[in-house]
Formats: structure tokens, sequence, C-alpha cells
């Protein structure tokens, strides 16, 4: 361990942002880092301890206490080293992982856990800026070719593990620039896209090839992917967002909450977005219904536009302000949180359901009509929403975005085709049907097709998308070549 008295010694500090007035003016990243001692003391606060439950919280498997205590003793370019045995990206999930290993730590049994996101982002760029950080070129190859569709961080990851295990692997993107959902669904002023590109030059150079503007089962049949390599990995995420049919839906100013990020991202990126097809926020008063990140990305966009005001509207019971530690740690507990974003400036409603939205009369939206709910227990213990009578409202809005997540891959094309022709099975909720364990781990029912990350678990955190790239690469490097040395 890095220090033996050192969470006693030194306070929990941690990163801090530029003030909100400053950095709504901007879609750059408005983080401001610790400097290296002040990362080291925070080093220095790992106990080690002998079950070190921020394993358990983190879904990569992260060797925390071992950088930590690196770290702390000045060996920066040996803990990368130990941060990469683990994570390919550890510069995208230090900066847009909600961090469930610090919710892990011992430490936060009394709400002061190690930093270890902030350790982890330092690690990494230190690491670029030092020049450490090379790519890994196979000293074999082995003539198998792959074909990974989809260029987020499950792809990418898959990749880079087959690209050194000395395969020939392509990427597939169907947008024009590579990166999936990290590129132009998560905002620059969360993660700047120099980050991804770095990594894409580092994979080229370690022999992947990358294919934009390449949809499969809409531009390239799947089935010519299948008879061109010797495997192929789906790994496109589950981008079919929930809808909500209410009356007035069809009205103009009524969005997915992508469809707005994606078009701002490409115009911060310099992709030509036409006014026609752009949307805009400035002037507005802005709707966002859902609670979650993309929400919260919503809201910091809308303020950047100029947004006359924005209000979210959640669903479900607002979160208590501290969870019970006895009853939830280690695990993610149930409470109230307030992003960047949020502090930059909304008003935040729970119990809310939409029931509809208002007409202008030109077939714009102009309000949307709310009603307050509560949730309560049936007879088995499932909790059931009702309407609180007299509670009806309207909310003055007309530009909503809905931030409601996403209930699974979209099934027309690739999916379509794969089921029909090649009898791929989904789930029931519509993924990819594929375990995790056993000798079949990360293979559909389709002979030599592989499936990771959103696609098959879901939609989820940027850590389970590299972890399940990760491990399923292992499974087609096994499956290639009757072994493997890939680590899981």
């Amino acid at each position: 361990m890095g220090k033996p008295t050192g969470f006693m010694e030194y306070d929990r500090r941690d990163r801090h942002y530029e003030p909100a007035a400053d950095r709504i003016v901007h879609y750059r990243e408005f983080v401001i880092p610790l400097k290296p001692d002040q990362v080291r003391e925070q080093g220095a606060r790992c106990m080690d301890c002998g079950i070190p439950f921020c394993h358990q919280g983190c879904p990569v498997n992260n060797l925390i206490p071992d950088w930590n205590d690196l770290v702390y003793r000045n060996d920066w370019e040996e803990a990368i080293k130990v941060l990469h045995s683990t994570n390919n990206f550890p510069e995208f999930t230090g900066r847009i992982c909600p961090a469930p290993c610090e919710t892990s730590c011992t430490l936060n049994i009394d709400d002061t856990p190690v930093t270890i996101k902030t350790i982890e982002c330092a690690i990494v760029d230190r690491a670029w800026e030092e020049g450490w950080i090379k790519p890994q070129v196979a000293h074999r190859r082995t003539g198998k070719t792959v074909a990974v569709v989809g260029s987020g961080p499950a792809g990418l990851a898959c990749a880079q593990q087959l690209a050194r295990a000395g395969h020939n692997v392509d990427v597939f993107e169907k947008a024009d620039r590579i990166g999936g959902l990290l590129r132009y669904g998560i905002p620059d002023f969360k993660m700047e896209k120099t980050h991804i590109d770095r990594r894409i030059a580092q994979m080229r150079t370690e022999g992947v090839r990358f294919h934009t503007l390449s949809h499969i089962g809409v531009d390239i049949p799947v089935s010519r992917l299948q008879a061109d390599y010797d495997a192929l990995v789906l790994a496109g995420g589950a981008e079919k967002p929930r809808d909500l049919p209410v009356p007035g839906r069809e009205l103009q100013g009524v969005h997915f909450a992508m469809d707005f990020l994606t078009r701002n991202s490409k115009r911060v990126q310099g992709v030509f977005v036409s006014d026609d097809d752009f949307i805009s926020a400035q002037g507005k008063h802005v709707l966002v219904i859902g609670g979650g990140d993309t929400g919260s990305d919503c809201i910091g966009t809308s303020n950047r536009h100029g947004a006359a005001h924005v209000t979210q509207v959640e669903i479900l019971d607002k979160p208590p302000q501290k969870e019970d530690k006895g009853l939830t740690w280690p695990d993610w507990p149930n409470r109230m949180r307030t992003s960047s974003s949020q502090e930059e400036g909304c008003d935040r409603m729970w119990n809310i359901a939409t029931k509809g939205f208002i007409d202008d009369g030109h077939g714009n939206v102009k309000a949307a009509k709310v009603v307050t709910v509560k949730w309560e227990k049936d007879a088995e213990g499932r909790f059931q929403m009702s309407e609180v009578p007299g509670t009806e409202q309207e909310i003055r809005c007309d530009l909503v975005l809905l931030a409601m997540g996403f209930v699974h891959p979209v099934q027309e094309g690739m999916l379509a085709e794969l089921t029909e022709k090649s009898g791929m099975e989904l789930d029931a909720r519509g993924n990819v049907k594929g375990s995790t364990e056993g000798d079949k781990a990360y293979h559909t029912s389709a002979e030599g097709v592989f499936a990771a990350g959103d696609m098959r678990r879901g939609q989820s955190l940027v850590v389970w998308a590299i972890r399940e790239g990760r491990q399923c690469a292992r499974s087609v490097d096994q499956w290639l070549m009757g072994r493997t040395d890939l680590p899981r």
C-alpha cells in the first residue's frame, strides 16, 4: 500500500471545474486537474484493503490498489503499464465513467473514498505527455481475419486486443468518423475527441483497418462479411431510443435527445450540418424528459446554445440526499446526484409523467401536459405507478428532448438479416443473445458471429463496454486458434 497512515493524514481532494459562467461559452473540457504531488497524496490514501471492494465496483477489473501505490511512489510509467493491463482506454473512463469503484471503496463508508477516477485519468494523461504510450505491434501474424461492426468502446477494445494477438482486423462504422457514441453522442465538453484520435492512430499502427460510412446491413450486406472474414463481432451498441407515444408527439420541436446531441457535436467538430437539420435551443424554453446522463448532456448543450430556460423532468421519486451505507455499501446506491451540467442551470422535477404536448396552432409544440405520479408496492412487492388526482399542469416548452434511454439495438438491417438467414437469436429484451460464461462466451447462435457491449447486454456504461470488448476478443482468439493468451 502507498502509505499505511495516508488515509488518516490526507483529506480527500478531487478535481474541480471552471466556473459555470466561464465554461458554458465553449465546448472544451473544463475539468481542472490536480497537480502531480496532489495526485500522489490521493494515491497514498489507498488502504490496499484485504478485500479490495473497488475491484467489485470496477467492471474492467482495474488493479486499483496497485497503481495507486505506484503513483504514490512516483513510478508513473509502471502505473500506466498496470492500468493498461486491464483497460485499453483509461482516458475515456477517467472522463466519462461514473466511478462505481469509488462507491465501493472502503473509505466511502464515511463518504471519503479514494479519488480513483482522478488518479486513473492523471496516469494516462501523463503517459501520453511523456510518450510512454506506444503501439504494441504483434510479433507474428496469424493470417486469420476478423470484422468488427461498430467503433464504440466495445468494438475498439475488441479490435485492439485481436490485432495485438496477430489477427487482421477491420472495423466498420456507419458514421463518417470513428468512435461510435463517444464521437458524436458524448459532448466535447465532457470528452474532447483528440483522445479518440490518438487511440485510432495507435491502433492503425498496430494493424487495425477502419472503414467509415459503412453501414452493415444497409450499404453492405452482412453476408459479405460472413463470407470474407473468419469471424464477425457485433459491437454496434443499443441505439433504439425509448419513445413517448402520447398526443402531440408528432409536433415540430419534439426530438430524440441523441438527434439533438449528435448534430450539435458534428458542428463542434467541424462537420457540416445545415441549418434545416440543426436543432437549436437558442432562446428557447427547453424541456428534457429523462434524468440520466443523456438528459444531463442535453442540459449542458442547451445552456451553451443560450436557451432561455431548461427544465428536466424525471418520472421516478426524488432520490435521498444520502444513502444508508449499512444497506447499500459496497453497491451502487440510489441517492441524489447533481451533474456539472445541472449545476450550470436548470429546474429539476421528480415524479412527473408526461401526458401529451400542446400545439401552438401552427404545428409547433408550445407546452407539455404533465401530472404528478406516485410509486407504491403492490401485493407482490412490485412498484406500481399511479397518478395523483388534481396535479395536472402545463410546462412551457418550445423544444422537447426525449432522453429516456435506449430499449435495444436497431433490429432493422444487419440483425434482421442475421436472424433470418443465419438463425441468430435475440433475447427477450431485443438484444443479441449471448452468454458471457463458459466455452461459448460472447458467441451468438450464428456460427462464427460474436456480440459484445450494449448490443449484447443492453444500454450500459463505457466500462462495461470495454470489459465486454476485451473478453469477447479472448473468445474470438480461442475460437480461431484453439488457445489464447489474451487476458480475460
